[in-house]
């Protein structure tokens, strides 16, 4: 029997029907399969974890069937507690599948420490800004006998003298110790 007359016979053709109709169960059984295994139209929502702690995020996530991924921790924003949670991504009310990672950012446990610069012998007008672009804040400003007016003398933390490279948190308070333009220990 050639090839050609085998096409045209009828075992062909019924091989084929066959061949079909077992493409096509084979199919639809695989899309009901797909169906029932990623639970289709089944949504979890995400639960509002800003300002919660880590343990009572995780808890909310776990009953909600969802996965906590912690990211590094953002800069301190003294508006949430310590080690709580600041950001997340999806958002809250969100609809994901079940088992979807929810990425959380914490808040650190406190600012940064940042080393205080050497200004003694700068005048008051270049030390000022200079402290607040790093972030302190400026407390008292002291004034001792010293010919330089308006020289800083030194600065200071809590009664403390700060030396070079110091390190404060941001938003330390540093009184400045400046000269008064009178000669020390007289006119």
């Amino acid at each position: 029997m050639s090839v050609i007359n085998f096409l045209k016979s009828k075992v062909f053709f019924k091989q084929l029907a066959i061949a079909v109709v077992a493409v096509v169960v084979l199919v639809f059984l695989m899309l009901k399969w797909l169906n029932i295994t990623t639970n289709n139209n089944e949504f979890e929502t995400v639960p509002d974890l800003t300002g919660k702690s880590i343990e009572v995020a995780n808890i909310e996530l776990e009953k909600n069937n969802l996965v906590m991924q912690i990211q590094d921790s953002a800069n301190f924003n003294p508006n949430y507690p310590k080690f709580s949670v600041i950001e997340q991504d999806p958002k809250a009310n969100a609809k994901v599948k079940e088992n979807r990672k929810i990425y959380i950012t914490l808040n650190p446990s406190g600012y940064r420490k940042i080393a205080v610069p050497d200004l003694s012998h700068k005048s008051y007008r270049q030390a000022k800004p200079t402290i607040e672009a790093l972030g302190f804040k400026i407390g008292k400003t002291i004034y001792v006998d010293h010919i330089g007016k308006d020289m800083v003398r030194e600065l200071r933390h809590k009664g403390e003298t700060l030396k070079p490279n110091t390190k404060l948190p941001k938003t330390a308070v540093i009184d400045v110790v400046l000269g008064n333009g009178n000669r020390p220990g007289g006119n």
